[in-house]
């Protein structure tokens, strides 16, 4: 079992979601995060322009099976790139893969990969 979290655009939400659903993975944790990295994003504030500190974002949490880690993953690349190019943009976020040592499902006591 896998946790994947993504880090991704806010205007990118809804495509990955309706990809993941597309791809039977339904079962997903949104948020709303801020922070920053490499993306720079300028404003203008009273004329002076202005970078705030953080960014906006959408984080996104799987937990999946092994066999659902790979769909998952390229599911989320594909809808999460910004379109302007082959490789995207700066900004277009960020894919983590952590190991799930245990899933207990609360309503019925199943645990592991059964109550993904």
């Amino acid at each position: 079992m896998k946790l994947i979290t993504a880090v991704i655009r806010e205007a990118q939400l809804d495509e990955v979601r309706e990809a993941l659903i597309a791809a039977e993975i339904s079962r997903i944790t949104v948020s709303k995060v801020s922070g920053h990295g490499q993306q720079q994003q300028e404003e203008y504030y009273r004329g002076q322009k202005i970078i705030p500190n953080l960014i906006p974002k959408i984080k996104i949490e799987i937990a999946v099976n092994d066999a659902f880690v790979d769909i998952t993953v390229n599911t989320i690349i594909q809808a999460a790139r910004t379109k302007n190019g082959a490789e995207g943009e700066i900004g277009d976020g960020k894919i983590f893969i952590v190991p799930l040592e245990q899933c207990i499902r609360i309503r019925t006591g199943e645990k592991g990969s059964s109550a993904i």
